[in-house]
């Protein structure tokens, strides 16, 4: 199977198609590399994809430690796939947790960087209710350890993020949940616990996000209550961002609305490449 190697040692599954200039297909928690397949079918026609299992996601190694699933970790993971694989620089699709990385790559190392899309980003980072969620996220790492991972699928299916998929839906929902439910308990539990529990919310990085030059693409779901605010938030400080609302729409982007998701995501890379995507026109902001 391929893989790349991080530098703790993780074994990264990732799959690949096409050719052209790269793109970095980053996951949500409750998914996998197996989700960007609509993604990945598409975008091949002209790209060179590239999906990959996080750590804790099999087939990719579940480390043992707790402390080896930090923030930190998940965004260098994607620069130690691209460096496997000799790519300099990528354009960084990421849903939920994989829009965080994509966002930290872009802080922390924005030559990699080509563009970054950023959808369903944000949830759990209002300063106002930051300790509730982190504690929900603890609470959810111990359901993973004790009922295991089906019980947990059966448990969040109905999350309020979720239901518009479900609505849509049914079949792609119930394959969504289906393929969570295999998940491994322990990868996810300290996934939750190091990535979703520990990670700074985005409302404390104003300043450096204010000086990030990437092209960036904000997408949400008007039905995705949590990542509405923090998606306007990114949208007035990212300096070379746009931002679009899917209607109708919860927390599975790409996968609730395959067509519209491949559309925008195809239109913005055309253009940051064209260098058409540029940082905002000051004209253009009221004093």
């Amino acid at each position: 199977m391929p893989h790349a190697v991080t530098s703790d040692d993780v074994r990264l599954y990732f799959e690949e198609s096409g050719s052209g200039t790269p793109i970095l297909f980053l996951h949500e928690f409750a998914a996998d590399h197996t989700n960007w397949e609509p993604q990945m079918r598409y975008f091949s026609r002209g790209h060179r994809c590239i999906a990959y299992s996080a750590r804790g996601y099999t087939p990719s190694g579940v480390p043992a430690s707790p402390e080896a699933y930090s923030y930190r970790h998940f965004y260098t993971d994607a620069l130690a796939v691209l460096d496997h694989l000799g790519i300099e620089k990528a354009h960084f699709v990421g849903l939920s947790m994989g829009s965080y990385s994509s966002l930290q790559v872009a802080l922390n190392a924005p030559g990699r960087a080509l563009s970054i899309t950023l959808a369903g980003v944000g949830s759990g980072s209002g300063l106002d209710n930051l300790d509730t969620f982190r504690k929900t996220c603890r609470d959810t790492a111990e359901q993973f350890e004790t009922i295991g991972s089906a019980e947990v699928a059966k448990v969040t299916r109905e999350a309020p993020g979720r239901i518009p998929f479900l609505v849509k839906d049914p079949r792609g929902h119930a394959d969504f949940y289906a393929a969570l439910a295999r998940h491994d308990a322990k990868g996810s539990a300290n996934t939750m616990r190091g990535f979703q529990a520990g990670r700074p919310s985005i409302y404390t990085m104003t300043e450096a996000i204010r000086k990030v030059p990437t092209p960036a693409l904000i997408i949400c779901g008007d039905e995705d209550d949590s990542c509405v605010e923090p998606s306007l938030f990114l949208k007035k400080h990212l300096p070379a961002s746009g931002l679009t609302f899917f209607p109708k729409s919860g927390h599975v982007l790409n996968l609730e609305e395959p067509a519209l998701f491949n559309a925008m995501v195809e239109r913005f890379i055309a253009l940051a490449e064209a260098g058409r995507w540029n940082v905002r026109d000051p004209r253009s902001i009221l004093a």
